[in-house]
């Protein structure tokens, strides 16, 4: 078995300076879409609640249209 490489301190650096960017950009980002999604996330929401309701009246609709003498 090789015995393990030294690893330049350059190059250990560019890593971890790489992932502590990351970390920053990533927490950046979140909060950037986090009230994004909240606002999609109520319309939908929302609009759910309105296709429910539109649901329910077409149904009661339909089953009072039923209710004939001629069944």
């Amino acid at each position: 078995m090789v015995p393990p490489v030294a690893v330049s301190p350059l190059i250990k650096t560019a890593r971890w300076s790489a992932l502590l960017l990351g970390m920053f950009y990533g927490k950046q980002r979140f909060d950037y879409l986090k009230p994004i999604a909240e606002e999609e996330k109520r319309i939908e929401e929302a609009e759910k609640k309105a296709r429910e309701e539109q649901e329910r009246i077409y149904k009661q609709l339909s089953e009072a249209n039923s209710d004939t003498i001629l069944k």
